[in-house]
């Protein structure tokens, strides 16, 4: 008689699962309500002890003074080269090089980063970590691309198009009134076709970013895993003042 019962409600248990895979189900409504987040919310007292010493603990990383800026430098404070722009490109040589170097026995010529990339100035007073998230609050990262001289010419032409502060370092450009190219030097010598030249930037505009198609189609690349607001942190850290200017990097003349 078990044995029976037993039969029948596993029987009786398949035929409603069963029955119960044909109904189709619909969505008949959504319904929903706007919580808006303000200062009469109050806070909960156990999560706030918790995350406490974690939010001490950023504050004091991110607002520990690394260095001195004697002078507020923002990216609108030139034509064709920025104070703030120049620095950037030349944090980039200067702290990528050393990495580059010692995997590839071979040299950083240039620098290309891109005048958007510029999210906020450097006021006067104290340079802190929060600084270079503020300048950088992006997780670019440095990238060489290796480039022929003939790649190099694509570049400037983008350069003579856009006539706009794009950071650049090891790079010197002279342009007419009409941008068209009176001097191109890298490392103060004249640029040739055939020769390879190896060109810092960002895994950004490498991937095309800001229109710069050119670092794709010219050749092998690099990764260096080295995140340009951590090459800037680096940098801070070394120096006690900052004092970038306005230079002849990228002129026009009359």
């Amino acid at each position: 008689m078990k044995k029976r019962i037993d039969t029948f409600f596993s029987l009786l248990i398949f035929l409603m699962l069963l029955s119960s895979c044909k109904k189709e189900k619909h969505l008949v409504k959504i319904e929903g309500t706007r919580i808006e987040i303000n200062e009469s919310i109050s806070g909960n007292s156990d999560i706030e002890s918790f995350i406490k010493p974690y939010r001490e603990n950023i504050r004091k990383n991110l607002d520990s003074v690394l260095a001195y800026a004697p002078e507020t430098y923002s990216k609108r404070d030139g034509k064709l080269n920025t104070a703030i722009g120049n620095l950037m490109a030349d944090i980039v040589l200067e702290q990528a090089n050393p990495i580059f170097r010692s995997r590839t026995e071979n040299t950083i010529n240039m620098v290309l980063l891109n005048y958007g990339g510029i999210r906020a100035s450097i006021p006067k007073g104290n340079v802190t970590a929060r600084t270079a998230y503020q300048i950088m609050p992006f997780e670019n990262s440095i990238v060489v691309v290796e480039m022929k001289g003939n790649h190099i010419k694509k570049l400037i032409e983008y350069l003579q198009k856009s006539q706009q502060a794009h950071p650049i370092s090891g790079l010197k450009l002279t342009v007419d009134t009409n941008f068209d190219i009176a001097k191109a030097l890298i490392n103060n010598k004249e640029i040739k076709d055939e020769e390879t030249y190896f060109v810092a930037t960002n895994d950004y505009l490498y991937d095309g970013g800001s229109q710069m198609y050119f670092f794709k189609q010219a050749g092998k690349s690099y990764t260096l895993n080295y995140k340009i607001r951590n090459a800037m942190i680096d940098y801070f850290k070394k120096v006690d003042t900052i004092a970038p200017i306005v230079d002849d990097r990228f002129t026009q003349i009359n």
